[in-house]
């Protein structure tokens, strides 16, 4: 098994070779996928100029109370979340930037939440 350093570090090579593909617009942000041990963060980044648009993690208010924190239901709860906010601020549609990590478990779960959301991942 590998050593959770070059766990990493290959995670980090592979999120590198997908940023040469994904980019984020005004009109499609990427949406970036950030996952720890216990919890998850998404953030919608306008690549072209640079900005963070709008960020949610599993440590939000509006969903301590709810799920647990690094499950699938979370993935899903943060997913709703996404959706919602996301839909408020008039964006339709998203680039999936899945940071290198596989489309399996909760990365999956968020971005099938997103979908019923409303948004195009």
């Amino acid at each position: 098994m590998a050593h959770p350093k070059q766990r990493e570090v290959g995670r980090r090579a592979r999120h590198r070779r997908l940023r040469k593909k994904v980019v984020g617009l005004p009109q499609r942000p990427r949406l970036a996928v950030f996952r720890s041990h216990k919890h998850l963060y998404a953030q919608l980044v306008d690549d072209v100029a640079g900005k963070t648009l709008l960020g949610w993690s599993t440590k939000d208010e509006r969903l301590k109370a709810r799920a647990a924190k690094g499950t699938i239901d979370a993935a899903k709860e943060l997913g709703a979340l996404v959706a919602t906010d996301t839909v408020k601020q008039g964006i339709q549609q998203v680039v999936f930037d899945r940071g290198g990590y596989l489309y399996h478990g909760r990365v999956k779960a968020l971005a099938d939440a997103i979908r019923e959301g409303g948004i195009q991942v």
